[in-house]
């Protein structure tokens, strides 16, 4: 039986993988960073709750990323400090991101991150971290829609040029 037989976990990890595990990490981090200072930012109570969603989402993922990197002896990046708490009304109305751009931008965000998980699946030999990141997947095309949704709802799409098929 080789190295690569057998049970998942008793496999090592190619660098492809290591590097995918440990950028998701990262990214996760640094997404909770900015989406705390977003809820800061926000008005609109379906967008500060989507926001909490994406965070609870990165905290897991965070969780799941890190022990493996751990258990496979590879340190992770440092997460970075809560932001101290503030209120909406003490930021300056011309420092504020504006609820449509926050929107905008975590949908952006959502979308990189299911190019993220499917070139990472792409590339896994692990079936464990292969399966991984075909969770996130599933979960980060749930949260999009959730955002497209509310983006429509809310009249904050703004979408890019439309074909429209005139009568011949």
């Amino acid at each position: 039986m080789g190295i690569l037989n057998g049970n998942p976990k008793d496999e090592p990890l190619h660098y492809g993988e290591i590097f995918s595990i440990w950028s998701a990490s990262t990214a996760a981090k640094g997404a909770i960073s900015c989406y705390q200072a977003y809820v800061y930012h926000a008005g609109d109570k379906d967008l500060k709750e989507i926001l909490k969603d994406l965070m609870d989402q990165a905290k897991q993922e965070i969780k799941e990323l890190d022990k493996l990197l751990t258990d496979n002896g590879i340190a992770s990046a440092p997460i970075m400090p809560d932001r101290p708490q503030v209120k909406l009304e003490d930021i300056p109305v011309g420092a504020r991101f504006a609820d449509p751009e926050i929107a905008a931008k975590i949908a952006a965000d959502t979308s990189i991150g299911l190019v993220a998980c499917s070139q990472a699946m792409g590339q896994c030999i692990r079936v464990d971290v292969g399966a991984l990141f075909a969770k996130y997947h599933l979960t980060k095309a749930a949260l999009g829609a959730r955002i497209l949704q509310m983006n429509k709802e809310k009249g904050w799409l703004i979408p890019p040029p439309l074909l429209v098929k005139k009568p011949e």
